[in-house]
């Protein structure tokens, strides 16, 4: 049935006019294959930024959450790679020559994620908390009662520790 849908449309039109609609199909299913191609290889592709520790690559995203020592021993063939603890991936680094960082360091990776590999376009040392003998920042919160707290209603006789707990695996 379609073949005869076909020729009678066919039929219907100039032999001029078959061979344009069949030059302007095959330009159409053309361009979709060009752009299916061109945008398929990228279509996992992220740039961001990434924080998190930098560890081996011998190191497993189980072990990196442990903090096991065997993420920091440098065991040949391994490279640097980062810990992101947010999601508990490890992601490869590349190139290794834009990580100058050890083992161990807190740090923010910014660049495009391909795959499981973090393309590093530039790379910092984290800053986590507060300087030594620096000055908290003003704030206000409210407490488990709905009370609004600040630096002077928590301090206390002999002063105030503060604790910033960044995460946790309840």
């Amino acid at each position: 049935m379609l073949a005869s849908w076909n020729y009678s449309l066919e039929l219907a039109l100039s032999p001029r006019s078959v061979a344009m609609t069949r030059f302007v199909l095959f330009l159409l299913v053309l361009l979709l294959s060009v752009t299916a191609f061109a945008y398929g290889g990228n279509s996992k592709a992220d740039s961001g930024s990434w924080s998190g520790v930098i560890v081996y690559s011998s190191c497993s995203a189980d072990e990196a959450f442990a903090e096991s020592s065997e993420c920091t021993k440098n065991v040949p063939g391994a490279k640097l790679s980062l810990y992101d603890d947010t999601n508990r991936v490890v992601y490869s680094l590349e190139p290794q020559e834009r990580v100058s960082f050890h083992p161990g360091d807190s740090v923010t990776i910014r660049g495009r994620l391909i795959g499981g590999t973090i393309r590093v376009a530039a790379a910092e040392l984290m800053s986590i908390g507060l300087a030594v003998g620096r000055k908290a920042p003003a704030f206000s919160p409210r407490d488990q009662f709905g009370r609004i707290q600040t630096l002077d209603t928590l301090k206390g006789p002999k002063g105030t520790v503060l604790l910033f707990f960044r995460s946790a695996d309840w």
